[in-house]
């Protein structure tokens, strides 16, 4: 009986090795089997064309549903404007650049290519509109507001 138990257990560690043996090795991929592109950011002035240097650099992976990956990597341009990044892996990525005294610019791209050039023109920020501010046609806004009184100054009778 001891012996039968023995082969039993002997017969299932082979049967085991030779499963694994014959199973197709190209089953499972890894990190490195996905392709990989190298990305080259240019970010300029839309005005004039000029390069932005040190702006921000955002690079997110989009998910299911549109839905931002957690993490993401940063990079910052250099005096020419560039920026780039190797082993960005193929799909849906989103860009955010930021730069001060420029709009923030969001966008995403289909990383489908070895290699991408992208081009990013950052705008000035525009004019911005409240509805409690002066209004054009509004009697009241032409008014100018009235200093706030001065603490040390003497009552009047």
């Amino acid at each position: 009986m001891k012996l039968s138990l023995w082969s039993l257990a002997i017969s299932t560690l082979c049967l085991f090795v030779a499963a694994s043996a014959l199973a197709d090795p190209g089953d499972k991929k890894s990190q490195y089997d996905y392709p990989v592109a190298q990305l080259n950011f240019l970010v300029i002035k839309d005005a004039n064309g000029k390069p932005v240097r040190n702006a921000g650099v955002v690079m997110h992976g989009v998910g299911k549903h549109d839905k931002q990956n957690r993490g993401g990597i940063e990079l910052k341009t250099d005096e020419n404007g560039k920026a780039s990044f190797e082993g960005v892996p193929y799909g849906k990525l989103r860009v955010q650049v930021l730069a001060p005294g420029f709009q923030t610019f969001g966008e995403d791209y289909d990383i489908n290519q070895p290699s991408m050039e992208i081009t990013i023109k950052l705008k000035r920020p525009e004019e911005q509109y409240s509805i409690y501010g002066n209004q054009q046609n509004d009697p009241k806004g032409t008014k100018q507001p009235s200093p706030p009184p001065d603490p040390n100054a003497k009552p009047q009778p």
